[in-house]
């Protein structure tokens, strides 16, 4: 689990941030001492961004979409604003929860699941 202050090396060579994000350890432990110390050259499998009051909404839609299209197999785009949570997969619509009282982390992380609660 890596947190906002963690890049990682996309294989599109976009060097991207999530604010949290997920990666199998078998994956990370394929990579080199060096690798790990630097931004890791790899996507993510799950990543979260949370839309703040200077994003734009259409900007943060295209870095999940990109998320996607490096290998990410799960991701959620919470927006506090318009209390929504954009749910991306592979090769599926995007899903838009309105309001909801938590999401979970599906196949990809079985037994997570965050309280939006108190968030909203």
């Amino acid at each position: 689990m890596f947190d906002s202050s963690t890049g990682f090396k996309l294989p599109n060579g976009a060097d991207r941030s999530p604010d949290a994000a997920w990666i199998k350890l078998e994956r990370w432990n394929a990579l080199t001492a060096e690798q790990q110390r630097k931004f890791p050259p790899l996507c993510p499998d799950f990543v979260v961004e949370l839309l703040s009051p200077s994003d734009s909404l259409p900007e943060a839609q295209a870095k999940m979409q990109e998320y996607l299209d490096n290998g990410a197999r799960l991701g959620w785009l919470i927006n506090r604003r318009s209390q929504q949570v954009e749910i991306y997969r592979p090769q599926q619509e995007v899903e838009i929860l309105d309001r909801p009282f938590q999401v979970s982390g599906d196949s990809v992380l079985p037994h997570f699941v965050l309280d939006l609660e108190s968030v909203w």
